[in-house]
């Protein structure tokens, strides 16, 4: 999830608590205390003391990282009232202060540092540099060093998977704890800040539009139907008004009542602009879904793409790794649905003809949500005991299992994960799709529960809670989505397909759609492939739905490059463990290997691949 917000308190402020002096190279001691006020730990380097510096005015820029992780109390208390300024001003400003801090871990001479500490400031380098050169673009919302939004870049500010509609209403609902008065001044105050940021990135979509930059029409026909579905219920019963209303009932001075003025006063009127302003677009709108079409459409495509796979490989190299690899999978596909008795057509049309078997279909009602959210939990049980046999080093792997809310799932993936509190006070939240159950034949939930919550986001991402906080706050596409592919191998591995021979179908097909995604992304972006050309193809070549696959395609078109960091990102932790052990020989260990990469936390696939070395050469 991401968010947004009103309140202007990043800026020249935070910018200044991470200044130095001017052309000074920072040596390993030059840094001074920690910024929250607190005594740094004795023994800290002062390149760690920058980083924990620059930690909190990146919280400061990004409010809701604070509340994700379970940070906004004590001495960030203040930021549990704020959100991510989204206006133009906001997103100037928070792009001067990455290029300030870029400018500051440039002077570090990392030669002198210690590995741990060379290692967080390159990530924190690459992250920046990632940053710096988004913003660079003057339209869209580039990546971010924002933990719950650093995967993906937007060229449209908002769209049906993007912006301040989509992201803020179930943050507050699912992060924002309310276990106070102060708590409930908070949400109020975040209100405010949601319906300045709905008016600020209407500015920003104005802008845009001058610059000809307006989303394809089948994605704004997309938002505008979110928008104004939301925009017809009583106001009472906006999920915002509900949240706060149903936890605050108790408390006194009726933050619900409060909630539903700030909502009638400022939020909906906002929403009303917006919408106007998107329907502005749809007249203008064409059906060209790549971002080929922009006047710098090629260049932000490059960038795009090497901020998703954080490797330099080109949309060619790219499209035709995909085509490889899809080839391969396919070959052990075949021979299970042979097995099968399934011997006619392509793998594809028998994967749709498996897809379309009602034996492997939960019913599309509400009790059958239950029943997908029920055999959900059961693999998570099932996982968590096999789990040692995988790793030394084990972690919590707190998790939710939840619905996307049924407001947004129109324009939502199809799965995803958002952190749980460092300290463990809220989980991770595991959500799945289920618009159309249709969507989830059996066979096909495991391998998404293995990638969405334990082995994959949610248990990797605990593991980064005992690295420096810098470390949970920024992440890499291609190292999170790649290991969360590889967490679906594991599974594999660890034998959770025995006598489950669809289940090791879906799990192939869940990685080959992954492939096919290499294909589509660049098809789209690089070889101006219609929305139709790339449905109709990932359809046949994968035998997934029609439903799944409209919505992966827009996904694609809003976020382009983003999908491309899985199987890249998957291909090479595959690589560099089977490089390990031919390195090791007989002193290779997978739960060694699985150590090494998780607890070294999300980097760029460059130096995971250092770090991995130094293990095998240790």
């Amino acid at each position: 999830m991401t968010f947004d917000r009103r309140t202007l308190m990043i800026g020249a402020g935070a910018t200044a608590a991470i200044t130095l002096l001017p052309g000074c190279k920072v040596a390993p001691d030059a840094a001074g205390p920690a910024s929250d006020g607190a005594a740094a730990p004795a023994g800290q380097s002062g390149a760690a003391r920058l980083l924990a510096r620059m930690t909190d005015a990146i919280l400061s820029e990004y409010p809701e990282n604070a509340t994700a992780l379970g940070l906004d109390k004590d001495a960030r208390a203040a930021l549990k009232a704020q959100l991510t300024d989204h206006t133009p001003e906001g997103r100037k400003r928070r792009g001067d202060a990455a290029a300030a801090r870029l400018a500051e871990l440039q002077k570090i001479d990392t030669a002198s540092l210690s590995p741990a500490d060379r290692a967080d400031v390159e990530v924190a380098k690459a992250a920046h540099q990632l940053a710096v050169d988004g913003f660079r673009f003057a339209f869209g919302d580039p990546i971010q060093l924002s933990q719950n939004w650093y995967y993906r870049n937007a060229p449209y500010v908002v769209a049906q998977n993007t912006g301040s509609f989509v992201e803020i209403p179930d943050f507050l609902d699912s992060s924002h704890v309310i276990a106070n008065a102060a708590d409930a001044d908070a949400y109020l105050a975040r209100l405010d800040a949601y319906a300045a940021n709905l008016d600020g990135e209407t500015a920003r979509l104005a802008h845009d539009r001058g610059a000809g930059v307006i989303a394809p029409d089948f994605l704004l026909d997309k938002t505008l139907k979110q928008q104004k579905d939301a925009r017809a219920l009583p106001l009472e019963q906006w999920g915002l008004v509900g949240s706060i209303a149903r936890r605050g009932k108790d408390m006194a001075g009726d933050p619900g009542s409060k909630a539903l003025s700030i909502v009638r006063d400022k939020v909906a009127p906002a929403m009303d602009r917006q919408i106007a302003e998107l329907e502005t677009h749809r007249r203008g709108a064409t059906g060209a879904a790549g971002v080929w079409k922009l006047s710098e459409g090629e260049a932000y495509y490059a960038w795009a793409l090497r901020a998703g796979t954080t490797t330099e490989m080109t949309p060619d190299e790219v499209h035709q790794r995909g085509q490889e690899e899809l080839k391969a999978l396919q070959s052990r596909m075949d021979g299970l649905l042979r097995a099968q008795g399934l011997t006619q057509g392509s793998v594809g049309a028998r994967m749709t003809a498996l897809g379309k078997d009602p034996k492997n279909l939960f019913p599309n009602t509400d009790a059958g949500r239950r029943e997908i959210l029920a055999y959900i939990n059961g693999k998570v049980d099932d996982i968590r005991g096999r789990l040692p046999r995988a790793f030394n080093t084990l972690v919590p792997g707190r998790l939710v299992v939840k619905r996307v809310p049924p407001e947004i799932e129109a324009g939502a993936p199809g799965g995803y994960a958002a952190a749980g509190a460092i300290d463990g006070s809220t989980p991770g939240n595991y959500y799945i799709n289920l618009r159309d159950t249709g969507m989830w034949p059996r066979y096909s939930l495991p391998t998404l529960t293995y990638h969405e919550g334990i082995p994959g986001h949610i248990w990797q991402g605990e593991y980064t809670y005992k690295l420096p906080l810098i470390r949970s706050v920024l992440a890499f596409n291609a190292y999170s989505e790649g290991w969360a592919l590889y967490a679906e191998q594991l599974g594999d591995e660890l034998g959770v397909y025995e006598g489950d021979p669809l289940g090791q179908l879906g799990y192939l097909q869940s990685i080959a759609f992954r492939a096919c995604r290499l294909v589509v992304d660049t098809g789209l972006h690089a070889k101006r492939w219609t929305r139709e050309r790339a449905i109709q193809w990932f359809v046949e070549t994968n035998g997934s739905t029609v439903e799944e696959v409209q919505g992966e395609v827009d996904r694609y078109c809003a976020w382009p490059g983003q999908a491309c960091g899985y199987k890249i990102g998957h291909s090479e932790i595959v690589r560099l463990r089977d490089k390990a052990r031919a390195e090791m020989d007989g002193r290779y260990d997978l739960k060694a290997f699985n150590d090494v990469v998780v607890k070294t936390g999300g980097v760029p696939i460059t130096v995971l691949e250092q770090i991995v070395g130094e293990y095998s050469r240790a």
